[in-house]
């Protein structure tokens, strides 16, 4: 679920659609949520569908840690990669803004934590720009990213969180746990997936 202080607009025929902020956003504001409504695709079934099906999924999902393919069923599929991204996935199940996003700003993310199968070229007004996303962006930048949310997840409780109800007890308890003792920190690396460890349901492997 994505933060309902945003709208889906139109950009241009190269990008598509966007998501963009209606209201001020502040740090440390959970901006996406993994609920219970969101489609996961597994492996299996992700093999059984025909090919232009796979391209519509590889299209609108990402690949969470037990290789899933996860299909938001509102527009946050619709957000779009950036390198200076305002929001950055957790370790937590959820997005948070890494730094406060002005009213019109962009929603944008880091595609290199969604276990992209295919290097993925970005159209990028930024002179950094890394240019081409890649599976093994994960691995090299994962300790600064970790920063980023680290520092969001320290204020999010002076924050409002619209989204704080649709996030379950065990969830909050982890983050509580964080905040009280910064060793229990889950970091990003956890979004990683690992084909070993799971079989092709997305089921763990003893």
């Amino acid at each position: 679920m994505i933060h309902p202080h945003t709208r889906l607009v139109y950009i241009n025929d190269e990008i598509g659609y966007g998501v963009f902020a209606t209201a001020f956003i502040p740090k440390g504001t959970i901006t996406y949520v993994k609920d219970t409504l969101e489609l996961e695709v597994t492996p299996e079934e992700f093999s059984r569908h025909s090919k232009a099906l796979q391209e519509a999924i590889e299209k609108y999902s990402y690949i969470d840690e037990k290789g899933n393919r996860i299909i938001s069923w509102d527009f946050g599929k619709y957000v779009n990669h950036c390198c200076h991204c305002n929001t950055m996935s957790t370790g937590y199940g959820f997005e948070i803004a890494i730094r406060d996003i002005q009213p019109g700003e962009e929603i944008t993310d880091e595609y290199g934590l969604f276990n992209i199968n295919e290097p993925m070229q970005l159209s990028c007004k930024w002179g950094d720009c890394r240019k081409i996303v890649l599976k093994e962006d994960i691995d090299r930048y994962y300790a600064n990213w970790d920063e980023f949310v680290k520092a969001a997840l320290a204020i999010m409780n002076d924050v409002e969180q619209p989204l704080k109800p649709f996030l379950d007890e065990v969830t909050w308890n982890m983050v509580k746990s964080f905040q009280q003792d910064s060793s229990k920190y889950k970091s990003v690396l956890s979004l990683k997936f690992d084909p070993a460890r799971y079989n092709g349901s997305g089921v763990a492997v003893k």
